[in-house]
């Protein structure tokens, strides 16, 4: 039986599970491929820890260039994760004609154009559905069944520590610090969570689906993004009154050549079927012009998912090895030549529901102060929430205002946080009703 010699590069977590489910499923993999999978080289800076698994003797290295130097390796798995050295690592892969598998989301949303452009000079693939949904075939289907589609909207709940979080706030009316607490020492959270709860892990992910959904070129910089941290509980009560819930949602929508592209806290309606995505799970929801309405979820992070999409596409390139094709299909699914740059909606322009939270002194002539305001820049109040009166004390002043262009809202927040009975910064949730 032909074999099929692959190179590893990190053997972290992930790495650790590409391992174990090569070796479990072995022959399973050989009945569906009709050749052998094997690990030939793994290179780590640390090649003494337990990982738990059997590696063959010889197999693991410090010298990365055992991997990407090898004649005898044609696929090679970065997963190290971040900027560098995994572009340094990829390019050098790549230019010794390696094809190349990755989860790492970051690297393709800083530098996938220069990793697609030298893969098509060398004309070897690049393939990473583990960067986007962990587990869930997500890139897959976009370049694939549903390929003959022009999609008009790409909706994802994309990191599950938010997530979590948010189910957990919703669930047990805490705030978001404590809840953040509990997820580091259960795991679910970094010690240091940035990435995740301002919102950049799911502006990586987006411009990913955005590159695949549109066909276009897609600048991480350029996505609005805004991650949960001024999430409070009173906020998910409110959303609860008002029939709607929190998440942290990544939007995508094409018009004509213009998309918008935002990362941001999001209320959806408890009746849509992403409002019932709930603790670490993940989701992604595409609009196609023939097939509609496509929902994926699944587990977008953890070991053994990640690890089933790594190994999923690992076996997607050598059965074009054992085919004798390559570059079946280009990185982003479309003809290199055929990839453009579409324009980024200014955020500005952007047309939402918003709910608006005031902290405000509870006195005569608050409430028409608010709304002047609101209607100078041209927002009209849907409804309006003021809890028990406390004469000249701080209370919440909550609106939902009518369908509003977000530049608008913007002036009309600083005007209103200036006022001498405005004792914090107003809070800004945005409100999607039409999600299709």
């Amino acid at each position: 039986m032909k074999e099929i010699k692959i190179g590893l590069v990190g053997f972290g977590t992930i790495g650790t599970g590409v391992v174990k489910l090569l070796s479990a499923n072995s022959q399973l993999i050989e009945e569906k491929l009709g050749a052998r999978l094997v690990l030939h080289k793994i290179a780590d800076l640390d090649i003494t820890s337990d990982r738990g698994v059997a590696i063959a003797p010889g197999t693991l290295t410090t010298n990365v260039d055992e991997v990407l130097l090898n004649p005898e390796i044609p696929v090679v798995l970065e997963l190290i994760g971040g900027y560098e050295p995994a572009r340094t690592f990829v390019l050098k892969a790549i230019e010794n004609g390696k094809h190349v598998v990755t989860a790492n989301k970051a690297l393709l949303a800083v530098h996938g154009e220069e990793i697609y452009a030298a893969a098509a000079r060398k004309g070897v693939e690049v393939l990473y559905e583990a960067a986007v949904g962990g587990g869930i075939p997500v890139l897959s289907a976009i370049k694939g069944n549903m390929a003959g589609n022009h999609f008009t909207t790409v909706l994802g709940i994309l990191n599950g520590t938010c997530n979590y979080i948010l189910t957990k706030m919703t669930q047990e009316g805490a705030d978001f610090g404590e809840v953040l607490k509990k997820a580091q020492e259960l795991g679910y959270a970094e010690a240091d969570p940035t990435f995740d709860v301002e919102g950049i892990d799911t502006a990586h992910k987006l411009s990913i689906l955005l590159s695949l959904c549109f066909g276009t070129r897609i600048s991480f910089k350029d996505i609005y993004t805004e991650g949960i941290c001024a999430i409070s509980a009173i906020d998910i009560n409110f959303a609860r009154d008002f029939g709607y819930k929190i998440k942290l949602l990544a939007i995508g929508k094409r018009n004509g050549d213009r998309i918008e592209a935002r990362v941001h806290p999001t209320m959806i309606p408890v009746n849509y079927p992403l409002a019932d995505v709930h603790g670490a799970f993940n989701a992604i929801r595409l609009t196609g012009d023939f097939v509609g309405p496509v929902m994926l979820y699944g587990r977008g992070a953890g070991m053994e998912p990640t690890a089933s999409a790594v190994v999923g596409d690992v076996i997607d390139v050598a059965r074009n090895l054992v085919a004798g094709i390559q570059r079946r299909c280009a990185p982003l699914g479309y003809l290199d030549g055929s990839v453009k740059t579409l324009q980024i909606k200014p955020t500005g322009e952007v047309i939402s529901k918003y709910y608006i939270r005031f902290s405000a002194v509870d006195k005569p002539g608050v409430l028409a102060r608010i709304s002047g305001a609101l209607g100078r820049h041209d927002i009209s109040i849907e409804s309006m929430v003021q809890s028990a009166r406390k004469a000249g004390e701080t209370v919440p002043i909550v609106i939902m205002t009518h369908e509003a262009k977000e530049a608008n809202i913007t002036a009309a927040l600083v005007e209103i946080d200036s006022f001498d009975i405005i004792s914090e910064r107003s809070n800004l949730i945005r409100v999607e009703n039409n999600l299709e």
